[in-house]
C-alpha cells in the first residue's frame, strides 16, 4: 500500500525537477529586466516585463523570418518521412524471411548509428544539394526514417491481417488497402512520430549550420546568431524570451497529440 502511494509521488517530484524547474526558469528569466536576469535563477521577477521583452526579440531579430524558415524545413520533412516510413513499415510488417528481417534491421540502424556529418555534406555537395533547403529536408528524411519505421512496424504488426483480407475480397487493391483499413489505424503512432520528428528538426542547429547555414534562417541558427553577438552576451533576458518563442509550437503540437503520445508509444514498441 505505502509503495503504491510513494511511486506516484516520486514520479510527479522527479518530474517537477527534471522538466518543471528548467521550464520555470527560462519563463521567469524572460519576465525579467536585463539587471535580474545577469544571473539566472528559479526566483520571481520584481516586475514582469514579459511583453515588453517579446516586443524587443520581434523587432531587434529575424525571429519572423527564422519561423517560417524552420515551418519551411520541418512541414516537407515530417509529412515525407511519415508516408515513407508508413508504407514500408506496412510492407515490412507483413512480409517474411530473412531478407526482410535484414533490410528490417538496416531500416531502424539509424536509431543508433548517428550520420556523419562530413560524409553528408560531401554527398549533398555531389548531389547539388548543399546549401539548400531541399538538400537539408533530404537529409531529415534520411536521418529520422528509421524512426518511423520502428514504431510503425511494431504497431501493424499488431493489426490483425484479417482487416485487410477482408477488404481484399470486397476488391480493394493494395494502396488503397493501406488508404482505408492500415493508415486510419496508424494514427496513434503516427502523432507519437510527429511529435519526436518534429522535435528533432524544430531544434536542430548541428546538420542544419554545416548544411544551409548562412544561407538559410531557422530559429536554433538565428539564436544562436542572436545569442552570439556582442550586444546580445549579456541579454540573458532576450535570450530566455527568444527560447520561449521558439518553444511555442512545439508545447501546442504536444498538447494537441498528447492523447495519442502513450498509446502511440506503447503499440509501436511492440515486437
Amino acid at each position: 500500500m505505502i509503495k503504491r502511494i510513494i511511486q506516484p509521488i516520486g514520479a510527479v517530484l522527479l518530474a517537477l525537477v527534471i522538466v518543471g524547474i528548467p521550464l520555470w526558469t527560462v519563463l521567469v528569466t524572460a519576465g525579467k529586466s536585463q539587471a535580474e536576469a545577469l544571473t539566472p535563477d528559479i526566483s520571481l521577477p520584481h516586475h514582469w516585463q514579459l511583453w515588453t521583452n517579446i516586443s524587443t526579440v520581434i523587432s531587434q531579430t529575424r525571429i519572423g523570418w527564422a519561423y517560417l524558415g524552420s515551418l519551411f524545413l520541418l512541414v516537407p520533412s515530417v509529412v515525407i518521412v511519415l508516408i515513407i516510413g508508413s508504407m514500408a513499415s506496412w510492407v515490412l510488417a507483413r512480409r517474411k524471411g530473412k531478407l526482410v528481417s535484414v533490410i528490417y534491421a538496416l531500416g531502424i540502424s539509424g536509431i543508433i548509428l548517428p550520420p556523419a556529418v562530413v560524409t553528408l555534406v560531401l554527398l549533398l555537395r555531389q548531389l547539388g544539394l548543399a546549401g539548400r533547403p531541399i538538400g537539408m529536408i533530404c537529409a531529415y528524411v534520411g536521418m529520422y526514417l528509421s524512426t518511423v519505421i520502428f514504431f510503425v512496424t511494431g504497431f501493424v504488426r499488431t493489426v490483425p491481417e484479417s482487416l485487410e483480407e477482408a477488404a481484399r475480397i470486397d476488391g480493394a487493391g493494395p494502396m488503397r488497402v493501406f488508404l482505408k483499413v492500415i493508415l486510419p489505424l496508424l494514427r496513434p503512432v503516427l502523432a507519437t512520430a510527429t511529435i519526436l520528428i518534429s522535435l528533432y528538426v524544430w531544434n536542430d542547429v548541428f546538420y542544419a549550420f554545416f548544411v544551409v547555414g548562412g544561407r538559410m534562417d531557422t530559429l536554433p541558427l538565428n539564436l544562436f546568431t542572436v545569442a552570439s553577438a556582442g550586444v546580445h552576451l549579456n541579454n540573458w533576458h532576450l535570450i530566455f524570451t527568444y527560447v520561449l518563442l521558439m518553444s511555442v509550437p512545439i508545447v501546442v503540437l504536444f498538447i494537441v497529440f498528447q492523447r495519442s503520445i502513450i498509446s502511440g508509444i506503447t503499440s509501436g514498441a511492440v515486437k
